[in-house]
Order: structure tokens, then C-alpha cells, then sequence
């Protein structure tokens, strides 16, 4: 038993596997794939002409000759993001740039707006920040606007629903992206 706690690596030690450096997708030979035989690479999303230029060697080394048509079988690191079979490498591209400047909150904002990349970057237009809570979002916001709230009432306040009222009334979109920490936006 202490032979066995000795070789135990300490909880500290153990690391979360680092997000892929860059969004990326598995495009899969469709004249293979569909004779029984899986061949396709994982490419990075970087720009369209390179994925093309990828694309192109991995059907040249197709096991069936004179491949031509590919798929997006799979991808990574979209934050959620979907992409269908036959995406545009454009499209992919320009998914994975917003993905890599707003990572985690990309894909949550990118989800809300149904999958809408034109409304999602707009959206960061009416960023507010990040906030332990939407209460302290509220809470500064009054502050910041010269409320004057008396000492004495201060305490009454319920900032939480403050927040939870401005959201379902249409004032502001929150984003929670860990135990503690919120991202406001503003609605248009």
C-alpha cells in the first residue's frame, strides 16, 4: 500500500489537456469512404487555399484512384460551433478566427445567435465585460451611473434580481463561463 502511494502522482501534477492551438477538421476522401475504407487528415483551419492544398495531397493518396470528392467528417476546438459536411473552407476559416479571438465565450455568444457569425461579432460591439456575477455587473453599473442610494437602504437592495430583470427585460445578455465569471453584453 505505501509502495503504491509512493509512485501516486500528487493531484497537482495531473494537467487538463491544453485547447488545440488552432480550430481544426477532418476531411474525409468520400470515394473511399464510401468502398468500405476510412481515409481523410486532420487539417488546421488556417486559411482556405491551405486547407485546399491539404485536401488536394490527401486525395492524391487515396487508395481509390482518381479521387476528387471530400467531406468534413469531424472537427475540434470550435467551442460548440457546428459545421456541416460541406462547409466552405472559407466559412471554416472565418469560424475559426472568431474562435481563436474569443475562445469559450465565442462559441456561447456564436450558439445564441443561432449559428449567426455576422450577429455574434456584432454582438461584441455591445461587450460590457466580465463580472463575478451579473449582481456585480448591476451593482456597478448603478455605481457607475451616480446612483445615490442611501446607506441606511443599501443592504435592501436584491442586485441579482436587478440583473435578472435588465436580462429578461431585454436590456442585457449574460454569458457564464466558469463558477465565477459572467460576461455582459448589451442588447441592440
Amino acid at each position: 500500500m505505501t509502495d503504491q502511494l509512493a509512485n501516486a502522482v500528487p493531484l497537482a501534477a495531473i494537467t487538463v489537456p491544453a485547447r488545440a492551438e488552432r480550430p481544426r477538421i477532418y476531411v474525409a476522401c468520400l470515394a473511399a469512404y464510401n468502398n468500405g475504407c476510412l481515409h481523410g487528415r486532420w487539417i488546421n483551419a488556417t486559411t482556405p487555399d491551405e486547407i485546399r492544398n491539404e485536401v488536394r495531397a490527401m486525395l492524391a493518396a487515396s487508395p481509390i484512384p482518381d479521387a476528387e470528392e471530400h467531406a468534413i467528417h469531424d472537427y475540434e476546438g470550435f467551442e460548440g460551433a457546428n459545421l456541416s459536411e460541406y462547409a466552405s473552407f472559407e466559412m471554416v476559416c472565418e469560424l475559426a478566427d472568431f474562435i481563436d479571438e474569443h475562445g469559450e465565450l465565442g462559441g456561447k455568444v456564436l450558439e445564441y445567435f443561432g449559428e449567426d457569425l455576422a450577429e455574434a461579432r456584432a454582438a461584441f460591439d455591445e461587450y460590457a465585460g466580465e463580472y463575478r456575477s451579473a449582481a456585480e455587473f448591476a451593482e456597478q453599473l448603478h455605481e457607475d451611473i451616480g446612483t445615490q442610494i442611501p446607506e441606511s437602504l443599501s443592504y435592501y437592495i436584491d442586485w441579482q434580481a436587478v440583473a435578472r430583470d435588465m436580462a429578461l427585460n431585454g436590456e442585457i445578455l449574460v454569458f457564464q463561463t466558469s463558477f465565477d465569471e459572467v460576461h455582459v453584453f448589451w442588447s441592440r
